[in-house]
């Protein structure tokens, strides 16, 4: 049990990254993450059954989620339609489309080869998010990662830099609704199944493994910003694990998610004010 809690730490952990760049980097609170993340699963199960390559799925599932990503970004920018409600009118749209791609509302995989059909799943889960952090630092560090860094926290700055900022922030989207969705796909073939509903309150659950982990770790030379994510994500399924131990049913984890996130958020605002109230 201790190691699957782990497994799905990491598998959630690649949809934190994502929804790290839109709502930490970007300052873009993209709800699209509730629409991209079973688009991965749906893609990934209609194509498994269709006999494709495993990992091929999770590569046009990753593209999917870009796509999702893209829209999400076009609409924003070019019809000045606020970011919050560029991603739920998406969100709102990607239902219907993952229903169409699957044709109906789940689909089981139980009876269809994927990458979990050994097992090594433990270490493929592990590579598979290494591959996907070490990717990230490594772009983060580029000119494009301190540009896109710089446009969250100052636009004006990046504009007169000569940098087009609306193309910069739709390929962050599309970076980040990849991940969403790949993390999506992998989590569709590791569970055995793809389901339409699986994507209800994404943005939530990653948003609490993201305050999780800055609030376990400090961002330094030590712990980087992805480190701290996947961090995060693995603590997250160990308390909802631990919830489940003492009694909460299952039904209750996106409960005890929501109050989880607001009173961390909480307790943080707190200390800040009694910070700022000392000083």
């Amino acid at each position: 049990m201790l190691l699957g809690t782990i497994e799905q730490g990491l598998i959630f952990a690649i949809m934190a990254l994502g929804l790290y760049i839109s709502y930490k980097i970007l300052d873009f609170p993209d709800l699209t993450v509730d629409g991209s993340f079973p688009m991965g699963a749906s893609i990934v199960a209609i194509l498994l059954i269709k006999g494709f390559n495993p990992i091929l799925t999770l590569a046009v599932a990753f593209i999917g989620g870009s796509l999702a990503g893209l829209i999400t970004g076009y609409i924003h920018i070019k019809f000045k339609i606020t970011n919050l409600l560029a991603g739920i009118i998406v969100m709102t749209g990607l239902y219907s489309i993952n229903l169409r791609i699957m044709g109906k509302s789940n689909i089981p995989l139980f009876k269809v080869g994927n990458i979990f059909s050994n097992k090594y799943n433990f270490l493929i889960i592990l590579l598979i998010v290494l591959i996907c952090k070490f990717s990230l630092d490594y772009l983060l560090n580029t000119k494009f990662g301190f540009a896109l860094r710089a446009l969250g926290d100052n636009e004006t700055l990046v504009v007169s830099l000569g940098i087009d900022e609306k193309r910069l922030k739709i390929v962050g989207l599309m970076l980040a609704n990849g991940l969403v969705a790949l993390s999506g796909g992998i989590l569709a073939q590791y569970q055995g199944f793809s389901d339409i509903a699986m994507g209800t309150g994404t943005i939530v659950t990653g948003l609490a493994s993201i305050i999780i982990g800055e609030s376990v770790l400090k961002k330094g030379k030590l712990f980087g910003v992805t480190t701290i994510v996947i961090v995060g994500s693995i603590l997250y399924r160990f308390i909802i694990l631990g919830s489940l131990k003492i009694g909460f049913a299952a039904s209750d984890i996106k409960l005890i998610t929501a109050i989880l996130t607001v009173g961390i958020m909480a307790f943080k605002s707190k200390n800040l004010n009694l910070k700022f109230k000392k000083n």
